[in-house]
């Protein structure tokens, strides 16, 4: 870690352009001879078809799609595409025309509802949205509301009235284009944040943000090389697919692997990561719980050497059970939408199960109080990275059209991540919670993610959200909402309720569990995947 710290000078010139000067220069490799035969993308769909590009068929091929952009929709530099598609070659392209045009990328995912999309439009101005035929009817439900669109590209097999085909397009676009110059801090792409603690917010970056601040996490978090094959299961629509499937792998020439599979099935994991020579696995905590749960005796990861988990906090004792069956370690990092990776447990470093491990030497984080000063080891406050004197490049630039709640991420000399955590004599950092997550029982605070570790552990919990609720005496206490697993859904609630507060008692401080508990079927999640806290506490609140 500390050799890591000292290689890590990243050079930022003024003009810098992802497509230009990171996948053009692996084409330049790849002619030479000089790299691995992996393909730059390798897509399977599962039912028997599949497509590899080298780093040079995905340049011409991102080139023609650049032309699309240009000719065919009449896009100009700066203007906002918004791209909601699943899992599909086409989505890669995309990504690479609108750095080759200077467009400015707008992810989302397929999940997104109508009014969804037409707050996304609205708010982003987008001139042009790229989409498959299960999001279109949507799309055209709100298109008469947002004035900005003007061009709606269609990828299928079919047509569909009011929309250009992109397949047909693409088809006869010419395959010479010339990458726009754009400058370092030029925006590229705007992230809506997951939404866990209010509306989703622009959440916009630079070409140089990720283009360049990313990689740490290829180099260092994932470990990657141009000969390794890597995987990451994000959904399209998120910020993490793009640090994973696209910049970390790209930066270091790595294949990015990818699986069409619509929704998440661990079967079609298992099956997947023994059957291809994936060396490489990222996926959310939530993916590992139901590995451990689900996994067949049979299955052997023979090419699997490396493995993190990003999104949410890993519980320990996944992490063990994991570790027991594959004999991997899961290295756990820690970001946000708004940065690169602030911290992880990165290769060589010592593991200490449940802690996001060391700050990141793109960046100077700190646990800091209300007012911005340095806590000491030991002391819960709020993580943070500083800005000053020098703010970070590979920070977001702002939130689009919002410069106050811009201001309202900056305290003193540092950016406040709004989670809460505690930093140990050793440099590791530990996850509290969301600041708005924590609870404050009679004097006590307790961060949720603690106890639903605790919980975890018990074989009657798939899995738990834990949230204040209003209480006479102690003001509040926690309450844990438990999915139970089928074995135990027709145990006598009273009996169940007093076994697993017993149980967290003995794991945990006996003053940090659950004094209420209810069973549900199911957690309120976002999009993404992770549990919506707030709407749990809301609910208990009844605001």
């Amino acid at each position: 870690y500390e050799v890591i710290k000292q290689q890590y000078k990243p050079e930022v010139p003024e003009y810098f352009n992802f497509a230009r000067d990171v996948l053009d220069r692996w084409t330049e490799v790849e002619k030479e001879g000089k790299k691995s035969k992996n393909p730059a993308l390798w897509w399977v769909d599962g039912a028997g078809e599949e497509v590899k590009w080298s780093f040079e068929e995905l340049g011409v091929l991102s080139r023609k799609a650049a032309n699309v952009l240009s000719d065919a929709c009449g896009l100009q530099q700066g203007d906002g595409v918004i791209l909601i598609l699943p899992r599909i070659p086409e989505w890669w392209l995309v990504n690479v025309a609108c750095m080759r045009t200077g467009t400015v990328l707008i992810p989302g995912t397929e999940q997104l509802t109508a009014k969804d999309i037409l707050h996304r439009l609205q708010k982003s101005k987008a001139k042009c949205i790229i989409t498959a035929d299960s999001v279109a009817p949507a799309v055209d439900s709100v298109g008469a509301e947002c004035q900005s669109l003007k061009c709606k590209l269609l990828v299928s097999e079919g047509q569909r009235e009011g929309w250009l085909n992109f397949k047909d397009l693409l088809k006869n676009a010419a395959s010479d284009h010339h990458c726009v110059t754009t400058k370092c801090q030029d925006p590229m792409a705007i992230y809506f944040t997951s939404g866990t603690t209010g509306s989703p917010k622009m959440t916009e970056h630079s070409h140089s943000s990720y283009g360049i601040g990313l990689t740490v996490s290829g180099r260092y978090w994932l470990d990657l090389t141009s000969s390794d094959i890597l995987w990451n299961t994000s959904d399209t629509g998120w910020a993490k697919s793009a640090w994973s499937s696209i910049f970390s792998a790209w930066i270091q020439g790595a294949c990015v692997f990818v699986h069409k599979m619509p929704h998440f099935d661990p079967s079609i994991v298992f099956e997947t990561l023994s059957r291809f020579p994936i060396t490489v696995f990222c996926s959310p905590p939530t993916a590992y719980r139901m590995f451990v749960q689900h996994r067949p005796s049979s299955c052997a990861f023979k090419s699997l050497r490396h493995c993190v988990s990003a999104g949410e906090p890993i519980n320990p004792d996944v992490m063990e059970e994991w570790k027991a069956q594959t004999g991997l370690d899961i290295h756990e990092g820690y970001g946000q939408t708004e940065t690169v990776l602030i911290c992880a447990n990165f290769k060589g470093m010592k593991i200490k199960p449940g802690s996001m491990g060391k700050p990141s030497p793109g960046y100077d984080v700190k646990i800091i109080d209300e007012k911005g000063n340095v806590l000491p080891p030991g002391t819960e406050g709020d993580i943070a990275i500083r800005v000053k004197p020098t703010r970070s490049l590979f920070l977001f630039t702002c939130y689009a059209d919002e410069p106050e709640k811009t201001e309202a991420t900056i305290r003193g000399d540092f950016y406040v991540t709004g989670d809460r955590g505690i930093m140990d004599e050793d440099g590791y950092f530990w996850f509290v919670g969301r600041a708005d997550d924590v609870i404050n029982s009679a004097g006590y605070r307790i961060g949720p993610f603690e106890v639903e570790s605790a919980l975890i552990e018990h074989p009657a919990v798939v899995e738990s959200a834990v949230v204040s609720s209003p209480d006479p005496i102690r003001g509040e206490v926690v309450k844990a909402f438990v999915v139970l697993t089928s074995d135990y859904t027709s145990r006598d609630p009273d009996k169940l309720t007093k076994e697993l507060q017993d149980h967290v008692k003995k794991v945990t401080a006996p003053y940090k569990y659950p004094r209420k508990m209810e069973f549900v079927q199911q957690l309120p999640k976002t999009v993404s995947g992770k549990i919506r806290r707030n709407e749990l506490r809301q609910k208990e609140w009844g605001t």
